[in-house]
């Protein structure tokens, strides 16, 4: 047993086990110039942020075996599956599907579809694409977490109060123990980040919990006897 005793709003601890690393939504169009983020006029500097801390939990995760699962936010190349409450936000010529520097915008198998370089997934490693903001929705991936096992989540990526927010609150729902990590999630909007992160650890706990990097670092490095989060 791991624990974090600087997590808030109490200690969290969690089993190496039964933990996944989830990394929601690392990818060039919503992290990089010229994507999906930068066109609806968001500053792509404040995700950017996230990725030092990020690769090196990244690094110590991945030698102390856990779990790790990528996400990506994008569309079918037909965009079938891209709702018109969606598809029609943005400007002009720079919506879901129009063309871009890294190829057409969130779509699927085009290049800024895909996860940044200073986090690319490993062989082995799951990575759910999805069509939503929320990770389970549509998707397979509370199937994959059963079948590994998985009962508790350390959320990282972005964005704070949109993918990371909507997948941590469907996450509580279905019973998984969700630590956030504050320096590994980012807003284009610093004051969202914060409240973001509040709501989470709000009411003693109601979504989960959070913590930064560091101290989830130096818990897989010290595990503890303590009792399991509840």
């Amino acid at each position: 047993m791991s624990t974090v005793a600087a997590a808030r709003p109490t200690p969290y601890s969690f089993e190496p086990a039964s933990t996944a690393l989830l990394v929601i939504d690392m990818q060039r169009d919503f992290l990089e110039p010229g994507g999906f983020g930068e066109s609806l006029g968001n500053d792509v500097g404040q995700l950017r942020r996230t990725i030092a801390p990020l690769a090196a939990l990244l690094a110590d995760v991945r030698a102390a075996g856990l779990t790790v699962v990528h996400t990506r936010e994008g569309h079918l190349p037909d965009l079938s599956d891209c709702p018109p409450a969606k598809l029609h936000r943005g400007a002009p010529s720079r919506r879901i599907g129009d063309p871009g520097p890294n190829g057409r915008i969130l779509v699927r198998g085009e290049y800024g579809h895909d996860i940044i370089d200073e986090l690319t997934p490993l062989p082995g490693e799951p990575v759910v694409d999805k069509p939503g903001k929320g990770a389970f929705h549509a998707t397979d991936l509370d199937a994959l977490l059963h079948a590994r096992g998985i009962r508790s989540l350390l959320v990282t990526g972005v964005t704070t109060e949109v993918c990371v927010h909507t997948t941590v609150r469907e996450a509580n729902d279905r019973g998984y123990e969700c630590l956030v990590l504050a320096d590994c999630v980012g807003s284009y909007f610093p004051e969202f980040h914060r409240v973001g992160l509040d709501m989470i650890a709000a009411q003693g706990g109601i979504f989960g919990w959070v913590a930064d990097s560091p101290q989830v670092r130096a818990a897989l490095a010290t595990p503890s006897v303590s009792h399991p989060s509840s």
